[in-house]
């Protein structure tokens, strides 16, 4: 398993870390516990990092040393030669492999790389592509559409994570020549699971009011500024927004004091409050706590905080957008809106605010979607994709 610019064993929600950490770090384990022996490849991100660490059994993870620990992600294609040339001595030193996949364009390229070399199947779950963003108003540099494309004219399999995604990629890359197969990302059923509000905010010292939850990392695409004129919008002094996670990307800190700026603008300081990223199991605690969790990205391949905050039983009220819109069943388990329209975000939760059985009712409803969904049942997926391409010939390189 490739995680170049981000390790699974990283706080998700500061600087580059966010729902693919949780994505692979949760799908190797459940692999894991079926009897496949992973490793997981990521850059060396701070010092004094061991070299090898045994997760569980079957579930390794090793750094490798490639670059600066503090790079931005904008500049890690430059490592990639290095990071790919220190795993391929691992491999067959230490680690030989079946399968190599990929997680991330920049994993790709090394993945496609290391299949050349080793001869053996490449899967890829990009979670972002770079067409996808530029639909969203979030364009990327044209070397990574051009790494994007090779990579899937090599890959024997790609993996999305629902048929949203699927047309998607089939509507702009058109039908690939390896298979396109659907893994759904799962959620911890463990920790997220619907629970007491009460309890919840009193853990949490928040007041009695309605409370409003975004969480991500804050950089423009995930929309802090949309939620925060919604908050504005729903016109509630007794609202309170809690905003959990830190700054992303090589403007994060800039669109942090652009929020902050806006907060001020609106007269809305005391009404927004901001929460240092959290422990993963932690978040399910901000979940119970809030009546309603908006998630106004511009574009999301799949959505683990509106499927976390359903298996919570809260109602999500989301951008209409990629993986969004098959979690978010308009008007059963929350609200989907058009557009980012911070008005509408609004209205949405002016309905579940002032209707108590409306509310309750969607996050049943919510919770019972959110059950369809385990990381077990990913695994399985993804290991019957494994088996499948490893006994059929290579893809060719096109």
């Amino acid at each position: 398993m490739l995680s170049l610019h981000t390790s699974p064993l990283a706080q998700p929600g500061v600087g580059d870390s966010g729902g693919m950490n949780v994505y692979v770090r949760e799908l190797v384990a459940g692999l894991a516990h079926a009897g496949v022996e992973v490793t997981t490849y990521t850059r060396e991100w701070r010092a004094g990092l061991p070299r090898e660490i045994l997760v569980e059994p079957n579930h390794r993870v090793i750094h490798i040393p490639a670059g600066q620990f503090d790079l931005p992600k904008e500049e890690l294609e430059s490592l990639v030669p290095t990071f790919t040339d220190l795993v391929l001595d691992d491999i067959r030193r230490n680690h030989p492999v079946d399968v190599v996949h990929a997680n991330y364009w920049l994993s790709g390229l090394s993945g496609h790389a290391l299949k050349h070399e080793l001869d053996v199947p490449l899967v890829t779950t990009f979670h972002t592509l770079a067409r996808v963003k530029a639909e969203g108003g979030d364009p990327e540099p044209e070397r990574r559409e051009r790494a994007e494309a090779q990579i899937i004219g090599c890959a024997d399999a790609i993996c999305v994570s629902c048929d949203e995604e699927e047309d998607q990629f089939r509507r702009l890359y058109g039908n690939p020549p390896g298979v396109l197969e659907i893994v759904a990302p799962g959620v911890e059923h463990a920790f997220f699971t619907p629970g007491d509000k009460r309890g919840a905010r009193a853990a949490l010292a928040m007041g009695d009011g309605p409370v409003l939850l975004f969480v991500g990392r804050i950089q423009p695409l995930k929309g802090v500024d949309v939620a925060v004129r919604a908050l504005a919008a729903l016109g509630r002094r007794d609202a309170q927004l809690y905003v959990v996670g830190g700054a992303s990307g090589s403007n994060g800190d800039i669109e942090v004091l652009r929020v902050q700026a806006l907060i001020a603008e609106l007269g809305l300081t005391r009404q927004v409050h901001f929460v240092e990223a959290q422990a993963h199991h932690m978040l399910s605690t901000y979940y119970r706590a809030a009546d309603a969790v908006w998630v106004p990205s511009r574009s999301e391949s799949f959505g683990l905080v509106a499927l976390e905050a359903a298996a919570c039983g809260i109602p999500v009220i989301a951008n209409a957008v990629g993986g969004l819109l098959s979690l978010v069943d308009h008007g059963r388990t929350g609200y989907l809106v058009a557009d980012r329209d911070p008005e509408v975000f609004a209205k949405y939760t002016a309905e579940l605010l002032d209707n108590p059985a409306l509310a309750t009712a969607m996050g049943i409803a919510a919770a019972d979607r959110g059950r369809r969904y385990t990381w077990s049942f990913a695994a399985a997926r993804l290991r019957r994709v494994y088996t499948d391409i490893t006994s059929r010939s290579l893809v060719n390189c096109s």
